[in-house]
């Protein structure tokens, strides 16, 4: 059964704390020459790096980013559905500066655990005494049927923000008129459950608009996805007719796809598109499975206690990249990890017992402009396992119903959840 125990503008608030107060804590002491490396630019490793400065400001913290700034995933189907500028969810890394981390643009290349050393793309290595890992993740593309890497030039995923998101936008701008998007989305796990879904919304949005006619079809990798009646529900009220939404039952999975013709081939059918958005499955980013950090599996495993992963002692992996317990794979549930980690990574330093905290999530979704979403997650690690498990009772999602008031009022709440948190991690 759906609860929502919180209001959405409570929710927010309690959000906002929660990404907040871990910053303000009382700064601690470790030893001067202690070194932490942390890659990754994006939420997870931001928010990381941030904490640990101001919790430890006699550490050093260096931050290793593959390119000078950072467009967010979240909100970036706003870009892809016409409503907002690439600038718009684009950030600097200035104020990680002010805050005296030192960020070296550089692709991380080799993470040695044994030597505790990362290895740049420059070939310079940077020691650490400890690691955090917030790489994100890398496609499974010899998961997909007859394609390699080089299809996301045609048929682009835009899962990873930036030139991708242009692509698919440009795209869509440019389909004839009464033509057919097709969104393939993975199985799970992946990246940002609910993201298909906004996409499909927002791509909606901009099609009611100027090409009224057009079609979008989800040939999903499943039968059920993230906040479905919510999203099935604003789909009817805004866009009635446009999304077909074809479960993995109805379809039997991927059997060929054929980029050169927009066609994708599944067992129990032929779906043909004039702009194909396709997703594939995922995996943790090559530099946390290249060290070992994921075991057997293709996901890093982590104690949820200090995020230490389970195969690597001093090396912590946050993010999209673990195994987090009941946690999605969000933007947001990213940034609580990362200051949560910064934390741990501090007590472990002056060699104290991390405390048990209280993590959150919370989720977004637009399904037009003004008709938002929500889902919210509270989640503690458990002192037999330190497995991180929701909080019996806590969180949920949206009301369902006819409520233009409350849908109005959650697009205003979605807006104010990115602004404080791109604010907080990137900001001044």
């Amino acid at each position: 059964m759906t609860r929502t125990v919180l209001t959405r503008r409570q929710a927010l608030g309690l959000a906002g704390a929660a990404l907040t107060a871990p910053i303000l804590a009382t700064p601690a002491r470790a030893r001067a020459d202690a070194h932490v490396v942390v890659i990754g630019g994006g939420f997870g490793g931001t928010a990381a790096a941030r904490a640990m400065r101001r919790i430890m400001p006699e550490v050093a913290v260096t931050l290793v980013t593959d390119a000078p700034d950072f467009a967010t995933c979240p909100f970036s189907n706003l870009v892809i559905g016409s409503l907002w500028d690439m600038s718009e969810i684009r950030f600097s890394y200035d104020a990680l500066h002010n805050d005296g981390v030192k960020v070296r643009v550089d692709q991380a290349v080799a993470l040695d655990p044994a030597s505790r050393t990362v290895t740049l793309h420059s070939g310079d290595r940077l020691s650490y005494d400890r690691a955090i890992v917030s790489p994100g993740i890398d496609f499974r593309y010899d998961a997909l049927p007859g394609v390699g890497a080089e299809v996301a030039d045609r048929l682009p995923h835009a899962w990873k923000a930036g030139a991708q998101t242009i692509l698919l936008r440009d795209q869509i701008r440019s389909m004839p008129q009464g033509g057919t998007v097709i969104i393939a989305p993975p199985d799970n796990p992946f990246r940002c459950p609910p993201g298909p879904y906004e996409r499909a919304s927002l791509i909606a949005s901009y099609l009611s608009r100027h090409n009224p006619a057009a079609k979008i079809i989800i040939v999903d990798g499943k039968d059920k996805f993230s906040k479905q009646g919510l999203f099935m529900e604003g789909w009817q009220a805004l866009y009635p007719g446009m999304i077909e939404f074809v479960p993995f039952s109805d379809h039997g999975g991927l059997k060929a796809i054929d980029a050169d013709a927009r066609r994708i081939e599944t067992y129990f059918g032929d779906f043909k598109g004039d702009v194909i958005n396709l997703i594939p499955p995922q995996q943790a980013a090559a530099i946390v499975l290249d060290a070992g950090l994921g075991g057997s599996g293709l996901w890093c495993e982590i104690d949820g206690l200090t995020f230490e992963a389970r195969e690597a002692a001093h090396v912590h992996v946050i993010g999209d990249a673990a195994i987090v317990g009941d946690m999605p794979k969000s933007g947001f549930a990213a940034a609580t990890q990362g200051k949560a980690c910064a934390h741990a990574v501090a007590a472990l330093l002056e060699g104290r017992e991390p405390q048990r905290g209280i993590l959150m999530n919370t989720c977004y979704s637009l399904v037009g402009p003004e008709y938002g979403i929500s889902v919210a997650g509270v989640y503690r690690s458990a002192p037999d396992t330190n497995r991180l498990a929701s909080l019996p009772g806590s969180g949920g999602t949206s009301a369902a119903g006819d409520l233009p008031e409350l849908r109005r009022d959650e697009a205003d709440y979605a807006r104010g959840w990115y602004a404080n948190l791109t604010q907080e991690l990137f900001g001044a």
